[in-house]
């Protein structure tokens, strides 16, 4: 009985603790694990915007200039070679048009020089195709001003090297010309051999 006694006395054995076991993360590894990690942005290509149509005309008139003014050298090839002057048949209006207004190189010079090249609301390449023809067309008039200071005549060596000297003029304005115009049609820059040198320190 003693031992039974003995057994009720003793204190209840303590209950299975059943608690939920609910792990939280601290704040400052939920803020990290909630960082995702960001998309790179699509890479566009950057178009170089095209040349105006109207700046393309302009630079492509202005180079008409010097080419007039250049005829004059070819004078020579055109009576050795008659057939020569149908690739400029095309341009006999503009060629009558342009002789037909009195001091008409005079007037084309200062409205590109003064008007066009001097004149900052025009784009550089406008003004520098601009500047390109009116370098050539004062370079145009140094073998005219040699022909009259040395006079060689009508025969002789002194003749010869005139008439090869205005070919080889002709010949060079022409190869201008046709580069300057087309490379300002397709809006590119034309570079001119002697001339771009000099008129990209005067823009």
């Amino acid at each position: 009985m003693a031992s039974l006694s003995l057994c009720l006395s003793l204190p209840a054995p303590p209950k299975t603790l059943t608690t939920n076991f609910n792990p939280r993360l601290p704040s400052f590894l939920k803020s990290t694990a909630r960082i995702s990690t960001p998309k790179p942005k699509p890479i566009t290509a950057v178009k170089n915007s095209a040349t105006p149509a109207t700046e393309r005309l302009i630079s492509a008139v202005a180079y008409t200039l010097p080419f007039f003014n250049s005829l004059q050298y070819g004078r020579y090839l055109f009576m050795q070679y008659p057939n020569l002057g149908v690739l400029f048949d095309p341009l006999l209006p503009l060629l009558s048009l342009y002789r037909s207004v009195p001091y008409a190189s005079f007037v084309a010079f200062f409205a590109l020089y003064l008007g066009i090249v001097r004149n900052p609301s025009f784009s550089h390449y406008v003004r520098f195709n601009s500047m390109q023809a009116v370098t050539l067309d004062v370079l145009l008039v140094v073998p005219l001003l040699l022909t009259r200071i040395f006079n060689p005549g009508r025969a002789g060596i002194g003749f010869k090297l005139m008439v090869l000297g205005h070919n080889a003029v002709f010949v060079f304005s022409s190869f201008c010309f046709v580069y300057g115009l087309v490379s300002s049609l397709l809006g590119k820059t034309p570079y001119l051999p002697f001339v771009a040198d000099a008129a990209g320190r005067q823009i």
